[in-house]
């Protein structure tokens, strides 16, 4: 059946408030699992992740708002040992072990082309104009958009049970030459997977308090 805009938008207005009927906020615990006493990890067990579980991260991670449904990021999902002795290249000396040990680590980018899919990923609307000539405006979209894709990654792995620990201790120049020669991507941030060994944890350090950066106008 094709529906028109009016019954479409009426649809999804239907299933936001079916979903907040639901379930109107996460418990605690789930709080508590993905960001409050979650831990940026450095050391991991050999347990490994499977092809499935990344699937199920992507699809959780794609489903995050991005300025004008843009979806600038790209992922490349490292583990094969072949593949970590080109990501090794790129890498600042004390990170090296980190991502070797790593089940997976997932390589952030985006991709410069981005906005040439808006007639698929903003149907409704012709917005390529605002991009079409304006480097630094689609450059500066990407970038933000595609280090909020990176954000609800970690977050989507950490609420299926991973644990995560980001790193940007490496040659964005390196990764782009050994990986996206070809397709031109650019490199973000690199976010390591897996089930964490605890025993390499330290305390958990400072946050600032509300009223330290906060205002309220």
């Amino acid at each position: 059946m094709n529906r028109t805009p009016d019954i479409r938008r009426a649809e999804a207005q239907k299933a936001v408030r079916a979903l907040r009927d639901r379930v109107d906020r996460l418990d605690n615990d789930a709080i508590d699992l993905i960001l409050r006493d979650a831990r940026s990890h450095y050391a991991w067990t050999d347990t490994p992740v499977s092809e499935a579980l990344l699937r199920e991260i992507y699809e959780i991670t794609i489903a995050g708002p991005t300025s004008m449904n843009t979806c600038p990021a790209r992922f490349i999902f490292i583990q094969s040992d072949a593949a970590k002795d080109r990501l090794a290249k790129s890498l600042k000396a004390k990170n090296i072990d980190k991502m070797r040990q790593a089940p997976v680590t997932a390589i952030v980018a985006w991709d410069p082309l981005y906005w040439q899919r808006l007639d698929f990923l903003f149907p409704h609307e012709d917005r390529k104009p605002l991009f079409d000539g304006r480097e630094k405006y689609a450059h500066d979209t990407a970038f933000r958009n595609s280090t909020l894709q990176g954000g609800y990654m970690m977050i989507a792995a950490r609420a299926l049970g991973l644990d995560v620990g980001a790193m940007s201790g490496f040659s964005n120049e390196i990764v782009d030459e050994e990986f996206f020669s070809e397709n031109g991507w650019k490199s973000n941030f690199l976010i390591n997977m897996g089930y964490a060994d605890e025993t390499a944890l330290f305390q958990k350090l400072p946050r600032f308090d509300f009223d330290d950066i906060c205002e309220i106008m």
